[in-house]
Parts: structure tokens; sequence; C-alpha cells
């Protein structure tokens, strides 16, 4: 009996040691993000890192520099080198499709984080909750506007998570129903969206509020506004960098900005991958909860 309890100890304890062995496996992860010119995402990526070295796996990024061709390429080249999981920040929600497609015939998974990708599944999406974020920015403006006036929105539809904050902004809108959404214009870039800025505030000199989809087309926006002498207007926008943060406290015609947290969402995504890698369960969605920074 002594003999077969021993065999017994020694199978369990081989079983252990194979067991610890797989999950010890070092992970080679591909990254692709939308750009690193945007403090939000040079704080992502700082996150990435930091996480990718506390669970010693290889993370090797690659910028796309909101070039759908380049990210692309960018995966092609990730497929090649086999690496073990891709995560991505699609520079197109949808045209981002055959990508991650072809990734998944590979066999490699894929995690989306603060952009989602459209029509097509991936292990989990790690993201502010970009609705909730928008449905808050809505309903600060018509409080903040006393529940009247004219508002205009500088978009970015080709993102989802873009897509996410001005349906929930309108939302939010539904309940000063009197204030009225009299433009809505596209500005990728803060270059571009100071000129959409200036074209709404042309078209609308008395505008009363705008919403800029991220950081740099509201702080064109202040910038448009300033040059069109509408001092009453009132800005808000969703991201909340430091630049932003920094605006809101000094700039009259900057009143708040709807803050994500990059950081959270870096580290969560290479956690996820790595746990799905381990052969745990991820969730499907990661939503990280924004916050709202604001004049006192």
């Amino acid at each position: 009996m002594k003999h077969a309890t021993l065999i017994g100890a020694l199978l369990a304890a081989s079983l252990s040691l194979l067991m610890q062995n797989a999950q010890a496996k070092h992970y080679l992860i591909g990254a692709s993000l939308l750009t690193q010119q945007h403090p939000f995402y040079i704080e992502l990526a700082n996150a990435m890192k930091a996480e990718a070295q506390r669970e010693d796996v290889t993370l090797n990024i690659s910028i796309a520099n909101q070039d759908l061709n380049k990210q692309l390429s960018d995966v092609e080249d990730f497929i090649t080198k086999k690496v073990d999981a891709i995560i991505i920040s699609p520079v197109d929600s949808r045209d981002v499709q055959a990508a991650i497609i072809k990734a998944e015939k590979a066999g490699i998974p894929v995690v989306s984080v603060d952009v989602a990708a459209e029509g097509v599944p991936v292990i989990s999406h790690v993201a502010t909750d970009n609705y909730a974020g928008g449905v808050e920015a809505g309903r600060l403006m018509g409080k903040l506007l006393n529940g009247k006036g004219d508002v205009a929105i500088i978009d970015y539809p080709a993102l989802q998570s873009v897509v996410a904050r001005v349906d929930g902004f309108k939302k939010g809108l539904a309940a000063t129903p009197a204030v009225k959404i009299v433009a809505i214009q596209p500005g990728i870039t803060r270059a571009e969206a100071l000129t959409t800025a200036q074209n709404i505030l042309q078209g609308h000199p008395k505008l009363d509020g705008l919403f800029g989809f991220g950081d740099d087309a509201a702080l064109a926006a202040v910038i448009a506004a300033k040059s069109a002498r509408n001092d009453h207007i009132k800005i808000i926008g969703l991201d909340g960098m430091p630049e932003a943060r920094k605006a809101v406290d000094n700039d009259p015609i900057f009143v708040a900005v709807i803050q994500q947290y990059p950081d959270q969402m870096g580290s969560k995504a290479v956690a996820a991958t790595v746990d799905y890698l381990n052969g745990k369960t991820v969730p499907k969605t990661i939503a990280v909860a924004p916050g709202v920074y604001q004049k006192p």
C-alpha cells in the first residue's frame, strides 16, 4: 500500500508540475494601436507595457498612425511571426474585419481595446463605457444651458466608440428637449476639428454649446469660438487628458470633460489576454466607467 501511495503522490506531483509549466509558457503578444500622437494612447501603451512586464510576457507594439493599410500590414506581420495573441485598437471599426478574421483563422485570438470592431467577434473588448460617457455629457450640457439652446457635435463616424459617444450624447440631451442639435460634422484630427468648428460657428454664430467627441476636437472648438468672439458657448469634451483638464480649470468656455482612464484599459487588456491564453474564461466586454471633470 505504501508503494502505491508513493506512486500516486509522484504522479500527482508530476501532473502539478506539468500544469505549472503549461501556465508558465512565455507568451508573445502583438499590439496594433491606433496612434501614438495622442496622450491617451501614450498612457494606454505605457500601461500595457507595465502589465506585460508584471505578467512576464513579451509585448510587441506597432503604431498604425490612423492609417488602415498600416494596421492591416502590422496584423499580417504578427500572423507571420506566429504571436500567441493580438491586441488591437482599430483605425476603422468596419474595415478592420478582414485582419481580425485572418488572425482568428490562423488560430490567434484577438482582444480589442478602446475602439470596437464591427461585425466580427473578438475574445474580449476592453473600453470605456462610451455610451454612458456620452449620456453624461448630454445631461450635463442640458443642465449647463438651463434646458434650452442650440448645440453642435464634432464627430468621428468611422469609429464605433465615437458613434456610441454621440448616440449617448443625444440620449442625454433628450432630458432637455428644448436643447436642439443644429449641426453634426466630422473632424478627426485637431487641425480638421478646428476647420469643422470654424465652419459650424460661421453657420451658427450664436451657438450655445458644442460637444467634441474627444479632447482634440473640444480644444480645437475652444480656439474657434474665441476667434469667432463667441464667449458664451459651453464646450464639453471626452477623454480627460491633462491638457484638457488644465483647459477646463483655466478657460471659462471649456466647461467640462468626460474623463477616461487609459491606464486601466491598457492593463486590463493585457491581463485579459494572458488569462485567456492560460485557459481562463474572460468577459466578452470589460467596461471601464468614465468620470466627470468640471469646474468646481
